[in-house]
């Protein structure tokens, strides 16, 4: 399974340039994709800043609502589920648009980090937005930029991307969109919109110099985008973070449902001919029951995930949407991975997954072990220096009979991998290696497995990203 060295993205090693920003009244009309996403990768990009270096002064609404003003206002009218988390927002996102999109309805879905191309952030359904909108989205958001940047500054590319798909999704009159929050809740771009729903998932600490240093702090923040009167939805969490969730939603003014309080939960791990080990859950509320319903994404930590989508399609009954059990079931069935344990190729079997927190990557290792079978599994990993890089190396130890460290072509912040490869050894006594770039090191772990074997890409969405380009590109080559 070697990656040949004639990736479109250039020579092993080589670092991305990106054009330098000059402001938005620099920007002419684009043509092609390839020209925005070069003008998009200038742009100020918090996603791209190291962590701790950002504060809550980056975050302001007021120019994403200046922009979405001199754009009309698209998002006005629109039929919104806002869903914001520490982990698991996405998969909680994929799950509700697979089994909303089953039963028959027009979903625009809104996520963040993409893997391979930027117009996964913003989809109907399963289909990324063509070429030709994005590009002229972009052109129509340019020009609303130019018209406040005087006042209110250069919009950032989370700004950006915000407008074009809460535009996308009024042009495309879907019944009914699904918004995850980029970071944090309260302040974050996407907390504009007026949901009919809201969901919290599980809340812990993360961005702490953003978000605050205890999970009270964390929580209020997420509990930002409530509103008064909108139905709120959360998991079982901590007892503090629940106090705070529900101190926050009075006094805002709104429901809030706890998953296995106010709707009967459960869960139960099983396995059978058509779906392997697998968990199972259950929701019975006042309105309707969904019944052993398969987890589509493996992994326990999926259960509450997968719960929490069921129960915001029961609350979503109470908007008129018709939304039965067995047309869910189909749906859910059919959600999108998205590097969440994700195959990319078959012999040797070679899954993604964006894990980049230790608790990520603990529950990876759980879910690979509860759900894959394998003789020794052999895993490639690359991080960004400012996350919490000792507790991810400790954790993804317990699972992993070799690793291979290496670096993302595409990560500004990313760690040394010989400086990871060190912290390693010191943390485990195990011994590993490294190499340059992704392409090598998946070349590397391909000569070290055996047929019953297992590849693992993981430590960032960079790094499992790029190694999902390279296996798209060596299809590319393998179909022509």
């Amino acid at each position: 399974m070697p990656i040949d060295h004639n990736s479109q993205h250039g020579p092993r090693g080589r670092r991305v340039r990106r054009p330098v920003f000059s402001g938005f009244a620099e920007i002419k009309p684009m043509r092609t994709l390839a020209q925005v996403s070069r003008v998009l990768g200038a742009l100020p990009n918090l996603e791209r800043k190291r962590q701790d270096g950002i504060g809550l002064e980056s975050f302001k609404l007021d120019r994403m609502r200046a922009l979405l003003d001199a754009m009309g206002n698209p998002h006005h009218g629109l039929s919104m589920v806002h869903v914001a988390g520490s982990k698991g927002k996405g998969s909680t996102v994929e799950m509700l648009s697979a089994c909303l999109g089953g039963c028959g309805y027009g979903v625009g879905v809104y996520t963040s980090p993409h893997l391979v191309d930027v117009r996964e952030r913003i989809r109907i359904g399963m289909q990324p937005i063509e070429e030709a909108d994005f590009v002229q989205l972009f052109n129509r958001v340019v020009q609303a930029g130019q018209r406040i940047e005087a006042e209110f500054g250069s919009p950032s590319y989370f700004e950006v991307l915000t407008a074009m798909a809460l535009a996308h999704f009024a042009a495309q009159a879907v019944d009914v969109a699904v918004i995850e929050v980029g970071l944090g809740g309260r302040l974050d771009s996407t907390n504009v919109i007026s949901p009919i729903l809201t969901c919290i998932t599980h809340i812990q600490l993360e961005h702490t110099h953003i978000l605050g240093d205890t999970l009270q702090q964390v929580a209020r923040e997420k509990a930002g985008i409530f509103k008064p009167g909108v139905p709120a939805i959360t998991v079982d969490q901590d007892p503090a973070v629940l106090e705070t969730l529900r101190e926050v939603a009075e006094t805002v003014g709104c429901p809030l449902v706890v998953l296995g309080d106010e709707v009967g939960f459960n869960e139960r791990f099983e396995a059978d001919g058509e779906h392997g080990p697998h968990i199972r859950v259950g929701l019975m509320s006042h309105r309707g029951d969904y019944e052993h319903m398969a987890v589509p994404i493996p992994g326990k930590h999926q259960a509450s995930n997968c719960g929490l989508a069921l129960a915001a399609l029961d609350q979503l009954r109470e908007f008129g949407f018709d939304v039965p059990e067995v047309r869910v079931a189909e749906g859910l069935a059919h959600t999108a991975r998205h590097g969440r344990v994700e195959q990319v190729w078959p012999a040797p079997r070679t899954i993604i997954d964006g894990a980049h927190t230790p608790e990520s990557v603990e529950a990876l290792v759980r879910a690979i072990g509860a759900h894959i079978r394998y003789d020794s599994m052999v895993v490639v990993f690359g991080c960004s220096q400012d996350k919490e890089i000792d507790g991810m190396l400790c954790e993804i130890a317990r699972g992993a009979d070799k690793i291979i460290f290496t670096t993302s072509s595409d990560n500004p912040r990313a760690a040394d991998p010989e400086s990871l490869k060190g912290r390693y050894t010191e943390l485990t006594g195990k011994m590993a290696q490294v190499e340059p770039d992704v392409r090598a090191a998946i070349n590397t772990a391909a000569r070290a497995v055996g047929k019953g074997d297992l590849i693992c890409i993981t430590g960032s969405f960079y790094v499992a990203g790029e190694a999902k380009r390279l296996f798209l590109e060596k299809k590319q080559v393998s179909n022509a």
